[in-house]
């Protein structure tokens, strides 16, 4: 009965439920980023390096998975297209643990590089980070509309077009994130930094 209730809930208030929702993911992060939090344990450095490691290993799975639902929705794979998108959320949520995690324990990096290559880390790590702020209301609106409608009913929302903008901002926003991660750890190096500036991957 509590399920249908919030299903019903879901379904009559999307957008509030989805302003709530993003209210709740910003104030997560801006809290991590912004205050003390004594939630959070210490890191090493090799726990950081294991924990980016995990989080570059999760993004790459995710875009993956988002690209395979936006074809499974073109080839009119519903069931497909719903799994991808609930696995592809579900990733990200583990994401989210895991950065707040790596963030909050003082776990950030600073790109070492020559200067041409830092500018152009530090304009896709600025696409990747505002794509990933704009993208968080757009995706749950759509996941909502998705999770509380048929496909019947979906045809009478705005589900796909909101569908199509959510998945473009996501998958270029985790496969920027990815190379901005490759940069950083594996082909040019990095120092160890106090939370200071977002330029972490």
């Amino acid at each position: 009965m509590a399920t249908a209730d919030a299903r019903r809930r879901l379904r009559e208030r999307p957008m509030g439920v989805t302003i709530l929702l993003t209210i709740v993911g910003y104030a997560l992060v801006i809290g991590t980023f912004l205050l003390d939090v004594p939630i959070y344990p210490d890191l090493t450095n090799a726990q950081v390096d294991l924990l980016s490691h995990v989080i570059a290993a999760i993004n790459t799975t995710a875009t993956v998975v988002l690209v395979l639902g936006w074809y499974w929705i073109r080839a009119g794979e519903i069931e497909k297209h719903r799994l991808a998108m609930l696995t592809g959320f579900t990733l990200i949520l583990g994401f989210l643990v895991v950065y707040l995690l790596k963030v909050g324990g003082g776990g950030t990096k600073e790109f070492v590089g020559p200067d041409g290559v830092f500018y152009a880390y530090l304009v896709m790590l600025a696409i990747h980070i505002v794509l990933s702020i704009v993208s968080v209301p757009v995706v749950l609106y759509a996941l909502i509309l998705g999770l509380t409608h048929t496909p019947a009913e979906l045809r009478t929302t705005p589900h796909a077009r909101i569908g199509r903008i959510a998945a473009a901002a996501w998958i270029l926003s985790l496969f920027l994130g990815v190379v901005t991660y490759v940069l950083l750890n594996h082909v040019f190096t990095y120092e160890f930094a106090s939370m200071v500036a977002p330029v972490v991957v």
